[in-house]
């Protein structure tokens, strides 16, 4: 009896403390603005379309969306969620991101979410851009290059040398490293993210000089490589998401058995963990307008072999690359924001003991 009667007066102690500590839900509604495109295209428009959902059924959340038809629609649409007093905005894409800070400046009072949007100049309280470690998946994805190679030399394809094609490309080459300090790693950045053409060209280049696996990065051209690539029967590395179903159609494109895997950013984890910040009454939303993925918080990670013949030893080698990023005892060697590399002579990363 005593101890029934000690336990309900920790209850009554304790209960009234918890309620008051207790985070009262800042929104009850998302509405989601998309790039141009569609909400199931397997681009981010689609990650973040899933990862708002998820919160949306974990939280008791009113979600919509509106699909962009064209650029001049970007502000339109973002009205058109204001219009509708939904709490919360989430909006997809670069392109899209001037938009979304007039937005946010003009409604203090509407939180927004940027995916692949940077706002560290003149942060505001209701407004974060989802931003990428794209040296730990270039690193993830390197590794797996290095350990399918029987040539020892692969190669990579790029765009334009913007940050975070530089964090791809150094990335990827310093986790190739980790495993073969030894390995050729061939690689070109091109003036422009929409040469599928001239990503296919170099991509040909690379593999007359005795590549086997080539990873692309930076938009249509990057894609134009490895489609290029598979179509020769070669392996291919695919990036931002899981190329399997863009590229390669799900599988229904010739080459897709060539695709080893994707160095992935995981948008879907990125909207869900801001989301539910704002459910949880603002604990977990960034100051300075700003959030990073990385492997730490399940934002970066690498994509299925689906078709292809990736062993399974293979598999569980990078998967104790990605822990090793994860605990700290693997480092890429890049830096994060620009992706130059922090050592010209070797790679920083030390193997795990």
């Amino acid at each position: 009896m005593k101890k029934v009667l000690l336990l309900l007066v920790v209850l009554l102690l304790v209960l009234p403390f918890a309620a008051l500590h207790a985070q009262e839900p800042l929104i009850e509604s998302v509405c989601l603005v998309t790039d141009v495109g569609r909400v199931n295209d397997g681009t981010f428009n689609q990650f973040a379309y899933e990862g708002m959902e998820r919160a949306a059924e974990d939280f008791g959340l009113d979600t919509t969306f509106i699909e962009t038809t064209a650029q001049t629609d970007y502000t339109a649409n973002i009205e058109t969620c204001l219009n509708e007093e939904y709490d919360a905005i989430v909006t997809v894409g670069f392109l899209i991101a001037d938009a979304t800070r007039a937005a946010a400046e003009a409604n203090p009072d509407t939180y927004f979410i940027g995916v692949d949007q940077f706002f560290a100049d003149n942060p505001l309280p209701n407004l974060v851009g989802i931003q990428f470690r794209e040296d730990q998946a270039g690193f993830l994805v390197g590794a797996m290059a290095a350990l399918m190679t029987e040539s020892g030399t692969i190669g990579g394809v790029y765009g334009i040398d913007i940050p975070p094609v530089v964090k791809f490309r150094n990335g990827y080459e310093q986790g190739a490293m980790y495993i073969n300090p030894d390995i050729n790693v061939l690689g070109v950045y091109i003036d422009s993210f929409t040469a599928p053409d001239r990503g296919a060209t170099a991509a040909e280049q690379f593999i007359g000089e005795g590549a086997d696996v080539i990873f692309g990065a930076g938009g249509p051209t990057g894609s134009g490589a490895i489609s290029f690539a598979a179509a020769e029967g070669v392996m291919v590395i695919g990036v931002d998401q899981d190329e399997y179903f863009t590229t390669f159609g799900g599988g229904e494109t010739p080459g897709a058995e060539y695709l080893i895997t994707s160095a992935l950013k995981r948008v879907d984890n990125g909207v869900y963990q801001m989301v539910e910040a704002l459910v949880n009454g603002g604990e977990g939303w960034p100051e300075g307008s700003i959030y990073i993925l990385e492997v730490a918080n399940d934002g970066i990670g690498f994509g299925e072999a689906h078709d292809s013949s990736v062993p399974e030893e293979v598999t569980a080698q990078v998967e104790e690359v990605l822990a090793g990023l994860i605990d700290g005892s693997i480092e890429t060697g890049v830096d994060p924001v620009t992706g130059a590399l922090l050592s010209e002579m070797e790679p920083e990363a030390t193997p795990a003991s």
